[in-house]
């Protein structure tokens, strides 16, 4: 759903999207399982910076919620993570603050996005929000007892018959020290 600035100048936009798997782009390591649910609205917000200097923004504010299937960071099978949250976002056009001066910006300055042509693109706004709402890690078990360094195999199906593994070299001197200190 494109939202556009010519729509954002009469009224306010509400949406109520319903996107089946698929349909976003979350790049090679990630899958969208479940269908995503969003809602909200856009507004436009018009700043004014003295004389005829108006600045369009466009404000965004909904929810959305869905699954994401991810790898463990143990195992790497495939975790089913729902995913959810609410948002409320400030698009400034690009190019509009441009021209200032080095200076220091606050902390509600940050949380500005920038959009170019005549509006933003919802699908792109939900995605973002997804890839934020992400978990750093995910593991499929606390158990999960993740791959074999030697071998590669997946140690929560089967053995291995590597043994311990070899010992790193950087790590040579403290295993020295500790084998002196027992």
């Amino acid at each position: 759903m494109f939202i556009s600035l010519q729509e954002l100048e009469v009224r306010k936009v509400e949406f109520s999207q319903r996107l089946a798997p698929g349909i976003l782009e979350l790049g090679t390591e990630l899958r969208q399982s479940g269908a995503l649910q969003a809602k909200g609205r856009a507004e436009l917000l018009e700043e004014h910076r003295g004389g005829k200097n108006v600045v369009e923004d466009i404000r965004v504010v909904g929810d959305f919620s869905t699954e994401i299937e991810i790898r463990c960071a143990r195992c790497l099978d495939p975790v089913l993570t729902p995913v959810g949250g609410s948002f409320d976002l400030l698009y400034r056009p690009l190019g509009a603050d441009a021209g200032r001066d080095e200076r220091s910006i606050s902390e509600a300055e940050t949380e500005i996005g920038y959009y170019s042509g005549d509006g933003i693109e919802l699908q792109d706004v939900l995605r973002e929000q997804i890839l934020l709402a992400l978990p750093a890690r995910a593991i499929c078990r606390e158990e999960c007892r993740g791959i074999c360094p030697g071998c590669g195999r997946n140690l929560n199906l089967e053995a291995c018959a590597c043994g311990e593994a070899p010992r790193d070299p950087r790590w040579a001197a403290l295993a020295d020290l500790k084998d002196k200190l027992k």
